[in-house]
């Protein structure tokens, strides 16, 4: 089978398509024959050595992917060759990814794909996904797991919504009922964020954000999602109601400080949520697998220009390119088609 392998860090330079023996699941596996994998930040910086030192042998990068079950290891139930599903987390803690024809994975991080859903969606909704229902749910006062009517009457600010985790967030939490106020730069990423279901779109860059917050919502924000917390804190901590959450999932460095201005948020004590979806705990993920797959079934979370989030794709060969374009920030989501077409295929959309 072909697969993208890497055995240094380094630019994407360093990604070679290779020939290698198909896997064999072991117990409590599944194999799946991968038709789709996407490629978010984290795929990019951990091959640049932003997470591994000197590697031991070869990697197969990227988290996301879907495809369809190939073969089903001793001791797994409710899967059979031919069955549709997404996967997430598949090269953490390990060295195998998702950019690859074939790529064996423990049972719980293969979940069933509905069968009028696309692959493209199955693989954009990983890492996003999951984050932006950890970010969403963040709150003391609830709910651990998104539904429908779960945040009703809830009023949710997305800084970024034009980005995957932004545009995530503004699908779940419209599909559990919230009204959604986005941020954005200029009008193009702006009409991505209505697409994607946002009631307000706001451009950070022309308006006070935290006032017009306040004002369509006619009351203070109850939670935040944030994409840059270093620039945007001061306007969070005004559009926030006494006792919110500001969640907190990216930086733009490593070494980024935050200053906290204390009283502020002292005052009304807010609770500041860092966010990283792969170490928070195994009942949290859960949740958010549950309700990721629940909106899915839904209809709730698509993909495409139609629905706020571009698709840019890149054959398995151009695995680098496609990790450079989501390095230079290209709008939307990054996918690599790795096997050919009749995969599983679902309609188109």
């Amino acid at each position: 089978m072909k697969a993208i392998m890497y055995n240094r860090t380094g630019d994407s330079s360093v990604l070679e398509l290779r020939e290698r023996e198909i896997p064999e699941p072991g117990e409590g596996e599944v194999r799946v024959r991968v038709a789709v994998s996407g490629v978010n930040p984290t795929d990019w910086k951990a091959r640049a050595g932003g997470t591994y030192g000197k590697l031991d042998g070869w990697h197969v990068p990227n988290q996301d992917g879907a495809g369809v079950v190939d073969a089903v290891g001793p001791g797994v139930d409710g899967f059979e060759a031919g069955d549709r599903v997404w996967l997430w987390d598949v090269a953490y803690g390990g060295m195998e990814g998702t950019a690859q024809e074939y790529v064996v994975v423990p049972r719980g991080k293969a979940v069933p794909l509905p069968d009028d859903e696309t692959f493209d969606a199955g693989a954009s909704v990983g890492i996003p996904a999951l984050t932006a229902h950890r970010a969403l749910t963040a709150s003391e006062h609830g709910p651990a797991q998104l539904a429908p009517g779960a945040l009703m009457g809830q009023t949710v600010l997305v800084t970024g919504g034009a980005g995957a985790v932004g545009h995530a967030a503004i699908q779940l939490a419209r599909w559990a009922g919230a009204t959604v106020i986005a941020t954005v730069s200029g009008e193009a990423k702006a009409d991505l964020a209505r697409k994607a279901g946002a009631a307000v779109v706001l451009n950070y860059r022309e308006q006070d954000v935290a006032e017009e917050a306040r004002r369509v919502a006619e009351k203070d924000v109850d939670l935040i999602v944030d994409v840059n917390a270093a620039a945007n804190l001061e306007s969070d901590l005004k559009a926030l109601k006494t006792g919110g959450t500001i969640s907190i999932y990216a930086s733009s460095a490593n070494d980024e400080v935050l200053q906290v201005p204390v009283r502020p948020s002292m005052s009304k004590n807010v609770r500041l949520q860092f966010i990283l979806t792969y170490t928070v705990t195994d009942e949290q993920k859960r949740a958010a697998v549950a309700a990721v797959s629940a909106a899915l079934a839904d209809g709730a979370l698509r993909v495409g220009a139609a629905s706020g989030l571009p698709l840019t794709r890149f054959p398995l060969a151009e695995a680098g390119a496609a990790h450079d374009a989501v390095q230079q920030g290209t709008v939307g989501k990054v996918l690599i088609d790795v096997a050919g077409p009749g995969v599983g295929e679902a309609p188109a959309g």
